[in-house]
């Protein structure tokens, strides 16, 4: 069987670890005092590349789910692993529309969960309310916070929305 691999370089592996373990819902296949491996069956993986981004390298990680009800479960996963989830509802990205959840991880590496329920002829979402930079999809999670219950957008910046 073929898997995609990602190594990631950690600065706490005590904390990573922790992270991950509760993202994927199982502990490391191998552990060592300095190296943490997980073998996931599931998911599969979405790969991309695109010249609308910054810097060259990785941009983020995540899992792309085929419903609503696996996005919200994810979620959870995010809550237990101590990571804060960021909505973003019915945004366009990468030629689709989706409902997203964006996190990082304990070193800050930036996640991305989605749910795909359409196309787009864009990108991006350009100006749309609480959109990206317009550069890239993938938004600064640093700068944003959770939406409130009763907000209507699907997220804010920390000095405040849009």
């Amino acid at each position: 069987m073929n898997r995609f691999h990602v190594h990631l370089n950690v600065a706490d592996l005590a904390a990573s670890i922790r992270f991950y373990s509760e993202l994927f819902a199982t502990p490391p296949a191998v552990l060592k005092p300095d190296y943490a491996k997980w073998m996931l069956e599931d998911p599969q993986v979405n790969f991309a590349i695109s010249t609308t981004g910054g810097a060259q390298g990785i941009d983020h990680l995540g899992f792309q789910v085929d419903s609503a009800e696996a996005l919200a479960t994810i979620g959870r996963r995010l809550d237990a692993a101590g990571g804060t989830g960021v909505p973003e509802e019915a945004t366009i990205c990468c030629y689709a529309q989706s409902d997203k959840l964006w996190t990082e991880d304990p070193q800050g590496t930036r996640w991305e969960t989605f749910h795909t329920f359409g196309e787009a002829t864009t990108y991006h979402a350009g100006d749309a309310p609480c959109a990206t930079d317009g550069a890239v999809c993938s938004p600064d999670v640093s700068s944003m916070k959770p939406r409130p219950e009763q907000a209507t957008s699907c997220c804010a910046p920390q000095s405040g929305c849009c």
